[in-house]
């Protein structure tokens, strides 16, 4: 799998406080309107991955509907917070 600097860089750190826009595949656009969701820190949306088991279908699905993702957008989010979780959990 080739990564983002953007993922490498997340997954290395503490998840913190961090705004939503740390996430990979989630940009300015997509990070207004997670946050117009009540989505405003990266730790929420991975409350949601988390929420979902982890499901590869269910948690980019979730996104997309929510924030108007793509496919592309979705996985890369999704991807970076199960390389997260393996890291952290």
């Amino acid at each position: 799998m080739t990564t983002t600097q953007k993922h490498r860089e997340f997954v290395k750190e503490p998840m913190g406080n961090k705004s939503v826009t740390f996430l990979p595949g989630i940009g300015k656009v997509l990070g207004r309107r997670l946050e117009q969701q009540g989505f405003e820190q990266a730790n929420t949306v991975l409350g949601q991955h988390l929420v979902r088991n982890k499901d590869r279908e269910s948690f980019p699905q979730w996104l997309m509907s929510t924030s108007g993702a793509n496919s592309r957008q979705a996985r890369l989010c999704y991807d970076c917070l199960g390389e997260w979780c393996d890291n952290n959990l």
